[in-house]
This record gives structure tokens, sequence and C-alpha cells, in this order.
């Protein structure tokens, strides 16, 4: 591990733990060099499958994708990156799961489209209107629509439930 103080190659680990998602191990190192102390996070990324582009092509899985995408959405908004973070963390997360060696970019899209639905609806629509590619404003409002129709049978329920 290379120090990012002096450059040196060789540092010893003083502490290691799980974070709470339990998919990054944190090291507290030392270097042998100047003694200087330093943090990483080492994530495992062997099982995660390949993406099949909607063209054909695979990619390797790429986290950072996902998060570039999710802080264009959330822009302005008020959501944090923690909460971007752990939106990306269940997905890697539920592709490991998966266990598949190869998973359709539209999969991950939609699995996108749905942690961002439950988080924030002006989110949502940024996302979908970029992944969807909406041909026009009339498959923009029926997007729109059917958020409304949603939100509208969610507070139905409450209501119900609120009343017995």
């Amino acid at each position: 591990m290379k120090c990012p103080f002096c450059g040196h190659f060789e540092s010893k680990v003083l502490d290691s733990r799980m974070n709470k998602e339990m998919d990054t191990i944190r090291r507290r190192r030392e270097c042998l060099k100047c003694l200087k102390r330093f943090t990483t996070a080492e994530r495992i990324e062997e099982g995660l499958p390949m993406v099949v582009k909607k063209d054909g092509r695979r990619e390797v899985f790429d986290r950072s994708k996902i998060l570039i995408g999710l802080k264009k959405a959330c822009e302005k908004r008020p959501i944090s990156i923690t909460a971007i973070e752990k939106i990306v963390s269940r997905i890697e997360y539920n592709l490991l799961e998966k266990g598949e060696r190869e998973v359709k970019g539209t999969e991950i899209g939609e699995m996108v489209m749905e942690e961002l639905r439950k988080l924030d609806e002006v989110a949502y629509v940024r996302f979908a209107s970029v992944y969807r590619q909406f041909r026009d404003i009339n498959e923009f409002m029926d997007e729109l629509k059917d958020i409304l129709m949603k939100k509208g049978e969610a507070m139905a329920d409450e209501n119900r439930h609120g009343k017995e």
C-alpha cells in the first residue's frame, strides 16, 4: 500500500474493521518510513457480474457509474451523499446475492429507479427522463401521472389504516 504522504510502499495495519453494510473493510495503517497514519477502504469485487449493455457489449460492473448517475439525479435535492452511497451498496449487494455472471444494464437501471422512487420523486423523474429516453412530452406526462396515481393510492391506504 503506497503511503499518501511520502509514497513509500510499505505500511503496517494497526486496525481492521468491516463497515455497517458489511461490504467494505476499513484499515488504519502506519507508514514504515514516515510513520504517518492513514486509512484505506477495501472492497471485494469478485463475483460481481458483467453488465450487458443495450447494444450487446459487455462491461465490468462499475459502481462509480451508478454513483455518478444518482448524484446527477439528486443534485440540488435534500439528499445526503450517505443516502446515495447506501443505494449503490444495496444494488451492488443485490447483484452479488443473485450470483449471476451477467446482468442486463436495463435491470440495473430499473433497480436504481426503484430506489429513487422510494427516496425522492423529483430525483426519480430526473433519472427516469434520462434513463428511459422519453420520445416526447406525452411519455413524460404518462410517467408523472403514474407517480401521482401511486402517491394517491398510498395516501388513501394511510387514511384507511389511520381510521381503523
